[in-house]
């Protein structure tokens, strides 16, 4: 007698658990892509090859308007402009319990270095470290 056996090798294959896979990658990338760029303000940073990794705990943004020749100062990325007489009450007030007090700069390629050594003047005078953001080339 002779038993056979019912089972049989389906040739098929499911993409049912690649999709789940996909859909939680793009979820992933998404969610971590609005983490990497803090900066609300599109600005054009110079390039360079020496990159650090450290980063300041505050963050300055140096806007240039070219039509109108103005400049615009913005502290931790937020839109709203900050007057240049304001900046360092405001940064003695954010960094006055921190250990190593450091900066981060971002400056627009257009803007006048006589506009840069202003805060880093500002920086000079609080013993504040200062990190000029560049772009990777």
């Amino acid at each position: 007698m002779a038993i056979k056996r019912n089972t049989k090798v389906q040739a098929g294959f499911t993409m049912a658990s690649m999709t789940d896979i996909v859909f939680l990658l793009l979820i992933f990338f998404l969610v971590t892509s609005t983490l990497i760029n803090p900066n609300a303000l599109k600005l054009l940073l110079p390039k360079s090859t020496n990159q650090i990794p450290d980063k300041g705990q505050v963050s300055i943004s140096i806007k240039h308007y070219q039509e109108a020749g103005t400049f615009s100062y913005h502290i931790d990325g937020n839109r709203t402009a900050v007057p240049f007489g304001e900046i360092e009450p405001r940064l003695q007030e954010m960094l006055e319990d921190t250990h190593e007090p450091t900066l981060s700069l971002y400056v627009d390629k257009s803007v006048p270095m006589e506009q840069v050594v202003q805060v880093m003047n500002i920086a000079k005078r609080n013993h504040y470290k200062i990190v000029l953001a560049t772009s990777p080339e």
